[in-house]
Order: structure tokens, then C-alpha cells, then sequence
């Protein structure tokens, strides 16, 4: 790895919300969003969403450079009495990309809705053009055989949602138009270690420790 390459992985950035009351940093986060057009075609689009997640209760945090520029953005949605929330979007900026400014704004979100109560996170990553095996096939048989046996035929973003420690929970077949699935994906933010089950017969389950109290 070269000296401009160590240089740009250490590219150094910010998270915090984004400021109600900052139009220069509100245009920005709208224009993060624009570079995705296929998704927010146009200002209008891109500003609403930005409103929407500057309405109370819901969460946008931003990522800024050292110029202050907003770099990256994430949203988080509260649903379930707050039990459960929805990561989106999830936006950086073309320019700086691969520099870890994604997984930073993951990682964030996940703190701030597990501060606010949430155990647990959920995320849509639409398959819009064929780039994994759940699309154009029938969804409605052998489902889990076919999340189970996913492949990835171009780049898709399931990929980086796995290397930050989500699972396919499911899908939803058609959300996007005939063999356009939405692929859902989730993981637990709980702070405190899981209370281990135990098998009993007949298929319930019970806490480890009462299960062994009992035999």
C-alpha cells in the first residue's frame, strides 16, 4: 500500500446530527442524496426526506470532513414503540467512498438507537438490476433455501450491510416490480449478553440456568 493510499484511508471525519438550523449543511445532506438519482431524482424528493428525518423522534446523523462539509449521511427510524428501528438511508459521498465513512455512520446509528432503547436494527437493500440470486426467481418457494444460498452475481450492497454484522431476515418478492425483490436484513443492538435457552421436549425452550435447576 502507497503513502497516498495509508493518507486517504485515514481520511478523518465527525459524526453528529444534523442541525435543524443549518441551511448550508441541510443543502448538503440533500445533495448527498441526488447523487443517487435512480433513487432521489430531484431536490424536492431529496429535501423531504431530509425534513422527514429531522422530525421529532427520528434520527440523522451526519458524517463532516474538516472542512465541515457533510460527507455522509444516515437515518433512523423508530418503529415497534422504539423496540425496533429502520436504517435508512445510508449515504456517502461518491468522492469518498472506501474510506470507511459508511461503517462509521453504521456503527453510530446502532449507538444512538440502543441509547434511545432499541434492540434491534432493520434495513431494505433493494436488488433493482439482477445483482444477486433472489432476483427473477419465484420467491414464493423454497424461501429460505434460496436467502440461505444467496450469491451475488455484481456488487450489492447486502455485502457491506454482512461485513457490519447483519443477517438476511428476509425478503419481500416483487417490492420493486416483477423479480425486483427488497432484500431485509437486521441485527441486535442489545447491550447485555443474550440469557442462554435450553431445549426441552416437546420444542419450548426455557432459561439455561432454570433448566438445569430442574434436572
Amino acid at each position: 500500500m502507497n503513502n497516498a493510499m495509508r493518507m486517504s484511508k485515514a481520511m478523518k471525519v465527525h459524526i453528529r446530527q444534523l442541525d435543524r438550523q443549518s441551511r448550508k449543511h441541510r443543502r448538503q445532506a440533500a445533495e448527498l442524496l441526488l447523487e443517487n438519482p435512480e433513487l432521489w431524482p430531484a431536490m424536492e424528493i431529496a429535501r423531504a426526506v431530509i425534513n422527514t428525518l429531522l422530525s421529532p423522534n427520528r434520527v440523522c446523523l451526519c458524517a463532516f470532513d474538516e472542512k465541515d462539509t457533510v460527507v455522509g449521511l444516515v437515518g433512523g427510524l423508530p418503529d415497534y414503540d422504539g423496540i425496533v428501528w429502520e436504517l435508512h438511508p445510508l449515504v456517502v459521498k461518491k468522492a469518498n467512498r472506501g474510506h470507511g465513512i459508511g461503517r462509521k455512520l453504521v456503527k453510530a446509528l446502532e449507538k444512538e438507537a440502543s441509547s434511545r432503547g432499541a434492540l434491534t436494527i432493520i434495513l431494505g437493500t433493494d436488488d433493482l438490476n439482477g445483482s444477486t440470486s433472489l432476483s427473477n426467481v419465484d420467491l414464493y418457494d423454497n424461501t429460505g433455501g434460496r436467502i440461505a444460498n444467496i450469491v451475488c452475481r455484481k456488487r450489492h450492497s447486502y455485502e457491506f450491510y454482512l461485513k457490519c454484522g447483519y443477517t438476511i431476515i428476509g425478503v419481500i418478492p416483487d417490492a420493486n416490480g416483477i423479480g425486483k425483490p427488497d432484500i431485509l436484513m437486521g441485527k441486535s443492538v442489545i447491550k447485555k449478553p443474550r440469557t442462554q435457552l435450553t431445549a426441552l421436549d416437546g420444542g419450548k425452550f426455557e432459561k439455561g440456568r432454570e433448566a438445569k435447576k430442574g434436572r
